[in-house]
């Protein structure tokens, strides 16, 4: 696990991003079209999550070869499945509940499918990595989870996951996204949400990172930070 420390490492990564060709966000003149209508073109991706979807295809291209199966669950308007295709991953596919999934860019080379990625209808060891960018927090129900991403991936896989994060308890029990629960994940609850992994064969892959330094993200009245994990599939 890793956190997010400050804003600078998110100017960084969105530096990285576009220096390597992988930014999906929007170029100044596709923002104006849209601005006046005169494009439909969805928008990908979102500035603050850049030191995430940095940090996951940097793992995986150090983890995982570029012709092995990649999942991205949450992936309607998400960068980092589109990044992962401009970085040569080439066994792509994408979930989500919004039909609109099938509008993402590279639909043709991508494999998106409309479903609930907490049960899906993928086979039994179909991938060898699954990313979730900002997923999990909603609606967060760490056993279907952790049993599906287990039932995924094969052996030695990984399950990436970035995160609302905070060392502290923050108190979301108002607010409520996408109809459901919101969690900023405390210490003490990132810890309860990798021992349950375990008990599905998933561990951390490296050192576990815990402390923060600043609160870089602000949202609904909220001041938190993000967090990333990499657990690996050992049973």
């Amino acid at each position: 696990m890793a956190v997010l420390q400050d804003e600078r490492q998110i100017d960084e990564a969105r530096q990285e991003l576009v220096r390597r060709n992988l930014s999906g966000l929007d170029s100044r003149l596709r923002t104006i079209l849209r601005r006046f209508r005169l494009s439909s073109a969805l928008t990908i991706g979102d500035r603050v999550k850049s030191w995430d979807v940095l940090r996951t295809i940097q793992f995986l291209e150090q983890h995982v070869p570029k012709d092995r199966a990649v999942l991205d669950i949450g992936a309607f308007a998400s960068e980092i499945v589109v990044a992962l295709h401009r970085a040569g991953f080439r066994n792509l596919a994408g979930v989500d509940l919004d039909p609109q999934i099938a509008r993402m860019p590279y639909n043709g080379a991508i494999k998106y499918e409309v479903a609930n990625f907490l049960e899906t209808r993928f086979p039994d060891a179909s991938f060898d990595a699954i990313t979730s960018i900002s997923v999990i927090e909603h609606g967060f129900d760490g056993g279907r989870l952790f049993k599906e991403m287990s039932r995924l991936l094969r052996p030695g896989g990984y399950f990436i996951a970035s995160f609302d994060y905070w060392p502290d308890k923050i108190d979301t029990a108002d607010t409520t996204f996408f109809g459901m629960s919101w969690t900023i994940f405390s210490k003490a609850e990132v810890r309860s949400f990798v021992e349950d992994a375990k008990r599905f064969g998933l561990t951390p892959a490296s050192e576990m990172v815990m402390d923060a330094a600043q609160r870089p993200i602000s949202c609904a009245g909220k001041d938190y930070t993000f967090g990333w994990i990499a657990l690996q599939k050992t049973a």
